[in-house]
């Protein structure tokens, strides 16, 4: 089975894919993978790390055009190693600090050559639990459909 990041196209495609599964990502996963590579990556700092509204773009789907559905609130973490100055970014939804910094390590841990294949292998992982996770609900909403005719 392949997953939306192994479709990935352009590097920043790839970049885009990685932070929007670890955005979905189990916490507690996430957390627990996140500490496990704080040894390796050594010091790190943190550049902002704080929670905030965010707009939230929409579509309308009837004439394409692109409008703000409101506002909500994020946790963001963006950090440095100070080994190499590689940097890590995470936004979530909701107020969850520790989980942002947890997606802002495993995004910066993504970009040492060491670590890549341990990130690439628990995205993966990620990716397919989502993936399975989003058929189930589109099973469940399908299941209330109602077909109505019109004449």
């Amino acid at each position: 089975m392949t997953t939306q990041f192994q479709h990935a196209g352009a590097p920043g495609d790839a970049h885009a894919r990685r932070l929007e599964t670890l955005a979905r990502a189990n916490t507690a996963a996430l957390k627990a993978f996140a500490e496990e590579l704080l040894a390796p990556l050594g010091a790190i700092n943190v550049i902002q790390s704080r929670t905030g509204l965010a707009m939230l773009p929409m579509c309308d789907t009837v004439k394409g055009t692109d409008f703000h559905l409101g506002e909500v609130l994020v946790a963001e973490a963006h950090i440095r190693l100070q080994s190499n100055g590689t940097e890590g970014y995470g936004m979530i939804v909701g107020r969850d600090l520790e989980r942002a910094m947890a997606m802002a390590i495993v995004d910066a841990a993504g970009s040492i050559e060491i670590l890549a294949a341990r990130i690439t292998d628990f995205v993966e992982d990620e990716a397919l639990k989502i993936m399975g996770a989003d058929t189930e609900r589109l099973r469940a909403v399908e299941a209330t459909r109602v077909d109505m005719e019109t004449f």
